[in-house]
């Protein structure tokens, strides 16, 4: 506004807004606040979406082993009931009473084995929803291992194995149902033998502190990685090793497992190292 003689202002005008980032930010924030929670909502639905796709493929290779498996466990039994069927058909042997009672008691163990199956799949359908009835009464643990013993002998002695008991426990009473206690023991033993080559070793151990009653079931089979110990007691959870009928089974015992001995308020867990074995711990109340 003013100037001299040489042309030039005489005055500078300063103007200054010390509160300019604070103004600026203020009339963005709503918008600013607004994008950061669409942001966050997309990312939310982005990692439910990505969770639920990964679930679904799990579930499905779950489901498609599962077929795969229970279609291979009834295929054997089934075949061989037919064989046995024809044979006994056959004008030659009909005749021959001891060969007719020899096949119609293969078709028998193999209709029962078949039925076995069945029975495994409700029975966790049944516990899941709290269908199947546990009466408890007192039972002595140490008598329903042997017992769980004499269910397997048969198959150890087959494989040239060796099943050993180490009773240390003082107390061995507990409140239970002896039929579901013996079906976990006959589980975790028939795990070990599945999984322990030609010629099974395994030991069972008791012990028993104040309040409860622990056992163990030790072999020396192939072992489980520590990604394998997570999911053990998944149902339908079994360790691939390439082709998943080497081993036979449908991921349910150990599954049936867990959920008695919870029924129990018990625990069960298993420690294991590869090519180490495992051992698989029960712990349940004393009365």
């Amino acid at each position: 506004m003013f100037y001299n003689s040489e042309n030039e202002p005489e005055y500078l005008l300063y103007v200054s807004f010390p509160e300019k980032n604070d103004h600026i930010l203020s009339d963005i924030s709503n918008i600013l606040l607004l994008s950061l929670f669409f942001i966050f909502i997309i990312i939310i639905a982005f990692s439910g979406s990505l969770y639920q796709l990964i679930k679904q493929k799990k579930i499905s290779e779950i489901k498609t082993d599962f077929i795969n498996n229970m279609t291979h466990e009834f295929k054997t039994p089934i075949a061989t009931i037919n064989l046995a069927l024809d044979s006994i058909k056959n004008p030659k042997i009909i005749n021959d009473k001891d060969k007719v009672l020899r096949y119609i008691g293969m078709i028998r163990d193999e209709n029962k084995r078949m039925h076995t199956q069945v029975e495994n799949v409700l029975r966790i359908s049944r516990l899941e929803k709290n269908q199947l009835e546990i009466s408890k009464e007192i039972v002595d643990i140490h008598d329903t291992i042997d017992d769980a013993i004499n269910h397997v002998s048969l198959l150890v002695t087959s494989k040239n194995g060796d099943i050993s008991t180490h009773f240390e426990a003082i107390t061995s009473e507990i409140s239970g149902n002896e039929f579901h206690l013996t079906n976990v023991i006959v589980n975790i033993l028939e795990n070990a033998i599945k999984y322990s080559g030609d010629s099974p070793n395994i030991d069972v151990y008791t012990e028993s502190t104040n309040k409860f009653f622990i056992f163990k079931i030790k072999d020396e089979g192939i072992g489980m990685s520590k990604s394998a110990q997570k999911m053990v007691f998944d149902k339908f959870y079994r360790e691939q090793k390439g082709n998943i009928h080497d081993v036979k089974g449908h991921g349910l015992g150990l599954a049936y497992v867990k959920e008695i001995v919870e029924k129990h308020h018990g625990t069960v867990f298993v420690e294991s190292e590869k090519g180490e074995g495992s051992i698989f711990t029960v712990k349940l109340p004393l009365i």
